[in-house]
């Protein structure tokens, strides 16, 4: 859950918005004056603050500024009192994200958290998205399923056709559409990505097309739906085939029309979007079935690119290995650490079903919890089948593969340090052979030192940075506070 933290000289205040948020299924910690609030930025993982301009020690504008200073950016939330309006823009400038004045109605509260939230989320995505796919648009790899890829969107990304990507989970469709975009005219305008398979149906027109004030309980403002904010830009529509029937006719009178509607509007509002949409289903028997409409079916189909699944560009595994590591090492500050040469053999054996997601997540898991300067092929025996694998017909090891434990020069069992994993013809998770014995190491560190995060990093040799990663990674939450 996000953890946020509320900085205010008023005890009630304080007490007032962390009971407000609990409630909302959030974390709270708290900070009477902006010196109390570095101490815990430094000593805890915080997602946001929200934060009051007058305090004493160390006020609102002078913390904000110590937060544009800091390398790991943490969004803010500013609270002003009636008259200091100059100086909330003023802290909107250095970064704070949004301005309240005080005394703060929940619901306002409420709704710029979500917000703020939802922002940072978003931008996240964005940066960790155009680092894996390239500059400039360019997708990685060089073998030949991605160089005809790669031609075709060369071709197709100039025009203003609607495409349609094909191809199954995790093969980087959400890349290919914002390679498409990037080379597009509409590059200097937003990419907008609409999972449709993670919005519930009753929410789906509101986050589509927007609501007018007073649409439904709780709709407290106009709100402007994913196609205005990709007015001018593109609209990705990942998983299309999960678009609710009851939406597809109005999906289907969008693409003709141009116009949307928002819930509870009066009138129709122009839109200039290019649409591209991914399924990993098979949407000619969805039409049979009586599931998806024919007509939006043949709309969509201007143009159809297929997305290789990685086990058909095994070539592409050493790049995109190599590349994903060393994004994760910079993502979490930890020192690069080059793949030895029987380990990407492994790699390129593997048959990698989760394609090139699964392949990204591996490395982000042996970025964090492999201790060793160089990762080797027993690192990754985890990651092998017992069997011949599905794309090559090799055999697997067949034999019990041992994992060290990360983050501890001996492992975690005074016998070495070694955790055995079977092979057993299924992939194994590498995270799953080390997290008894990390998990452990690293709650007892923390316990010991009431978990202070310096001071547990310090005994441990990471990072602080690093540890924040390597308890996230293994489900480690900080007790709330009594």
């Amino acid at each position: 859950m996000p953890t946020i933290l509320i900085v205010d000289d008023e005890k009630n205040i304080r007490a007032s918005l962390a009971r407000s948020l609990r409630l909302e299924g959030y974390a709270t910690l708290e900070a009477a004056d902006g010196a109390q609030a570095l101490d815990r930025l430094e000593s805890d993982e915080i997602d946001l603050v929200i934060l009051d301009l007058q305090m004493p020690v160390l006020d609102g504008i002078g913390l904000l500024e110590k937060l544009a200073a800091r390398s790991r950016k943490v969004p803010s939330l500013v609270l002003t009192a009636h008259g200091t309006i100059e100086t909330a823009v003023r802290a909107v400038k250095l970064g704070a994200l949004d301005f309240i004045e005080k005394p703060p109605a929940v619901e306002r509260i409420l709704l710029a958290v979500s917000n703020a939230l939802r922002l940072t989320r978003l931008e996240e995505e964005n940066r960790r998205l155009a680092e894996e796919s390239g500059l400039g648009g360019r997708l990685l790899g060089t073998s030949p399923p991605m160089r005809r890829l790669a031609e075709t969107i060369a071709r197709v990304a100039p025009t203003d056709a609607g495409i349609l990507l094909v191809g199954e989970n995790g093969t980087g469709k959400e890349l290919v559409a914002r390679a498409i975009h990037e080379q597009s005219a509409r590059r200097e305008r937003p990419l907008v990505t609409v999972n449709c398979a993670a919005i519930p149906e009753t929410l789906f027109e509101s986050e589509l097309f927007g609501h007018a004030k007073g649409a439904f309980t709780g709709a407290l403002e106009n709100r402007r739906g994913k196609f205005q904010q990709g007015d001018g830009g593109t609209i990705f529509l990942d998983e299309i085939g999960e678009l609710p029937p009851a939406l597809q006719p109005k999906m289907l009178r969008v693409l003709d029309s141009g116009e949307i509607e928002r819930v509870g509007g009066r009138s129709a509002e122009r839109v200039n979007a290019r649409l591209i949409a991914a399924t990993n289903r098979d949407l000619e028997a969805e039409v049979a079935a009586g599931r998806f409409r024919q007509d939006l079916y043949y709309r969509l189909l201007v143009v159809q690119l297929t997305v290789p699944p990685l086990r058909e560009r095994r070539e592409d595994i050493p790049l995109l290995a190599r590349h994903f590591l060393e994004a994760a090492c910079r993502r979490n500050r930890i020192h690069p650490k080059p793949i030895s040469e029987p380990a990407m053999a492994m790699l390129e054996g593997h048959d990698w079903p989760g394609n090139v997601r699964e392949l990204r997540n591996a490395m982000e898991r042996i970025a964090i919890l492999v201790a060793d300067d160089v990762v080797r092929d027993d690192h990754l025996k985890a990651l092998q089948t017992a069997g011949p694998t599905r794309a090559t017909g090799r055999a697997g090891a067949g034999a019990a593969a041992t994992v060290p434990a990360a983050g501890t020069p001996g492992g975690a069992d005074g016998t070495g340090g070694r955790a055995r994993a079977e092979a057993s013809g299924t992939p194994l998770d590498l995270a799953t052979q080390l997290i008894g014995h990390e998990k452990a190491i690293i709650l007892a560190a923390l316990e010991r030192h009431r978990w202070r995060m310096s001071r547990a990093a310090r005994e441990l040799n990471l990072e602080r940075s690093h540890l924040y990663k390597k308890m996230k990674a293994l489900g480690i939450e900080r007790p709330a506070d009594d």
